[in-house]
């Protein structure tokens, strides 16, 4: 059968290549399959692999130390509102008690 990605608006399995495009012919709908594969790539997953997006809440998997701090974010720690970033910290938040920080997504399970 066809190599080709089923149409990711209605699933059919039935596109067809059209130049640079790939054509649904159920839907009419084109798209490009390298833009696709460039859009998985900025995708921001949580140590268990749900997809986070901004204003997500999440709670943490893990006890973190503050660097500059004695505190530490504690394991169940609820967080609310997060804002996606760039970089190595790609969360930005801010907890209770603590203050505006930064994150990395592996410590972090989206509730």
């Amino acid at each position: 059968m066809s190599d080709l990605p089923p149409c990711p608006k209605c699933a059919s399995p039935y596109a067809y290549e059209d130049g640079a495009l790939l054509v649904c012919p159920e839907c009419a709908h084109e798209w490009n399959p390298n833009a696709a594969e460039a859009a998985d790539e900025n995708v921001v997953r949580d140590a268990v692999g749900n997809i986070l997006q901004d204003g997500d809440a999440v709670t943490v998997i893990k006890d973190l130390k503050v660097k500059g701090s004695s505190s530490v974010v504690k394991v169940g720690t609820k967080v609310k509102s997060i804002r996606l970033v760039d970089g190595d910290h790609d969360i930005d938040c801010k907890i209770d008690g603590i203050g505006s920080m930064g994150l990395k997504s592996k410590f972090v399970k989206k509730i």
